[in-house]
């Protein structure tokens, strides 16, 4: 593609399925995006909202599969460039992008056009950092994608909730450390849920946890095999390499 301005980057990820345009400095697509986008099941038909969306990346990753694709983002620039990519890659006609903060009161987001009680699949990678807990970053893009009021993680999982039907699925990929807060957020809100950790490599904690919840249903909470992300050398173990390449899923709900 020409004429890519200087302050974007032209990137690619699945195999170079999904084209990327994004700010070259700033927050950036990684493999959370991908392992999200990985772990949302079959969504042939559905309705999917990617929420706190950014460039786009994990939406239009579903958008061949679901029926729609919502991008929803409160920064209006970042939106603009995931409206851009959805063209880009020849999805204006599935993926609708949308300015909507979900931390706002339901009516307007209502307004914005994203309604309540709707969707079958809501897909987030959320702010990691609370205010007041650790440094913002200088990069104006980087600190709105990684900074969430303080006590926002409760509602921002409440909200995501309302916006799917009895039975949606909610998929979230979070921080390890954040695990606790929440399954305190999902608890009397929905069930079933599954908790996958997401290793490095072997030899190291999870530094990240993938979270799926089904809304309005009271199954018991299940631990997932884990998912090593690279071996000893530093190359993706061949799992998380045919993930990287969107050759297979990580399905919460076999």
């Amino acid at each position: 593609m020409r004429d890519v301005p200087e302050d974007l980057t032209r990137d690619a990820i699945l195999d170079g399925r999904v084209v990327l345009l994004q700010p070259r400095r700033g927050h950036r697509v990684g493999s959370d995006a991908v392992l999200l986008a990985a772990a949302a099941g079959a969504v042939e038909g559905a309705s999917v909202v990617d929420l706190g969306c950014g460039v786009g990346a994990v939406g239009l990753a579903m958008a061949a599969r679901a029926g729609r694709v919502l991008l929803v983002d409160s920064d209006p620039a970042i939106l603009a460039l995931a409206a851009r990519n959805a063209e880009l890659n020849g999805m204006s006609g599935k993926a609708a992008a949308i300015e909507a903060d979900i931390l706002a009161p339901a009516a307007r987001r209502r307004e914005a056009g994203l309604e309540n009680g709707v969707h079958d699949v809501v897909l987030t990678n959320p702010p990691f950092l609370e205010a007041g807990t650790s440094r913002s970053s200088p990069v104006p893009g980087r600190s709105r994608a990684h900074d969430m009021p303080a006590g926002g993680l409760d509602a921002w999982i409440a909200n995501a909730l309302a916006l799917l039907k009895p039975g949606g699925r909610f998929v979230l990929i979070h921080r390890a450390d954040a695990l606790a807060a929440i399954l305190a957020a999902l608890d009397r809100r929905a069930g079933s849920i599954r908790v996958l950790p997401v290793h490095p490599d072997a030899g190291r904690p999870a530094a990240r946890v993938i979270v799926g919840a089904v809304k309005g249903r009271r199954g018991p909470l299940a631990i997932l095999p884990p998912l090593v992300l690279a071996e000893a050398g530093g190359r993706f173990t061949p799992c998380s390499d045919a993930v990287h390449r969107g050759r297979a899923g990580l399905d919460l709900w076999p």
